[in-house]
């Protein structure tokens, strides 16, 4: 069965990069890939939504930047050094908000990940994550999300972080894309808790026990940290540990969407060096 992989570029390097790494993840593996480019004729989608009709020049002009861009970024790909046979790509110019078309192809397309850079043309430096992915990370939530910094080695993740509370029911469907995602990079699972209490209450040990057996099969690991905040533990362990990559579960309005929704984004400095994997929470 063919993978469907979903990849978002606004052309700049970090998109790029993120396609690579996206290519290296399934090097072995059939799948379809749909490169994404969404355009607008103004720095404000909605104003553009507003004032620019299809067939007007601006919209013509827009689309064909889109699709002309779509095609260098696909030469690009055919013309590398590792060209996998087994690897399709489809283009995909849309004119809409960025969020909204990949929530679009995410359900006509039957995508099961996106693959994304945290940064684009648009975004400088000094900005941290940029405000693309955030919004991505925090509203498609019709399947996981992958981000991919620009210092990113193009190689398979060894060590994938996992933070968890224990305060959340595992479900395994929630759970399938992290847990192929380990088997196929022959990686190890480190499930990181940061302590609040001296012991786990019953619901807690409830919970972890339900996570050992949907990880039945899978290389995990425990790992406890006794820390100030989540934030700096996690930063701590990851920057400690050269991690590969950080994995969450996306509870809608509590952990994880907090972190993305203030200014703690500038201060998580493992966000900027090591992709980050974004579940669902299905309740949501």
């Amino acid at each position: 069965m063919k993978h469907k992989i979903l990849l978002p570029t606004d052309f700049s390097t970090n998109s790029l990069k993120a396609i690579n790494y996206a290519r290296e993840l399934y090097k072995n593996e059939p799948c379809d890939f749909y490169l994404l480019n969404v355009f607008s004729i103004t720095d404000n989608v909605f104003e553009s939504l507003i004032n620019m009709e299809p067939g007007s020049a601006l919209y013509e002009t827009a689309k064909l930047n889109s699709e002309n861009g779509l095609a260098k970024v696909n030469d690009i790909i055919t013309m590398s050094d590792t060209v996998h046979t087994k690897h399709h790509f489809n283009v995909i110019s849309q004119f809409n908000t960025v969020v909204e078309a990949i929530k679009t192809v995410v359900e006509n397309k039957d995508i099961e990940m996106v693959i994304m850079g945290t940064k684009g043309e648009t975004y400088p430096r000094t900005k941290g994550f940029g405000s693309t992915a955030i919004k991505v990370m925090e509203n498609v939530r019709n399947c996981p999300v992958l981000v991919v910094p620009e210092s990113t080695k193009i190689e398979l993740p060894k060590e994938i972080v996992f933070p968890t509370d224990y305060k959340i029911n595992f479900k395994r469907r929630e759970l399938n894309y992290l847990i192929d995602l380990v088997k196929k990079c022959d990686a190890t699972l480190v499930i990181l808790h940061v302590k609040e209490a001296n012991e786990l209450n019953e619901t807690q040990k409830e919970r972890k026990q339900l996570l050992e057996d949907i990880l039945q099969g899978v290389n995990y690991k425990f790992q406890t940290l006794t820390h100030s905040t989540v934030l700096t533990a996690l930063n701590t362990f990851v920057e400690s540990r050269e991690s590969d990559m950080v994995a969450f579960i996306n509870k809608k309005h509590t952990f994880f969407g907090s972190i993305l929704s203030n200014a703690l984004v500038k201060e998580i400095s493992f966000l900027l060096n090591v992709p980050i994997l974004v579940m669902h929470d299905l309740n949501n």
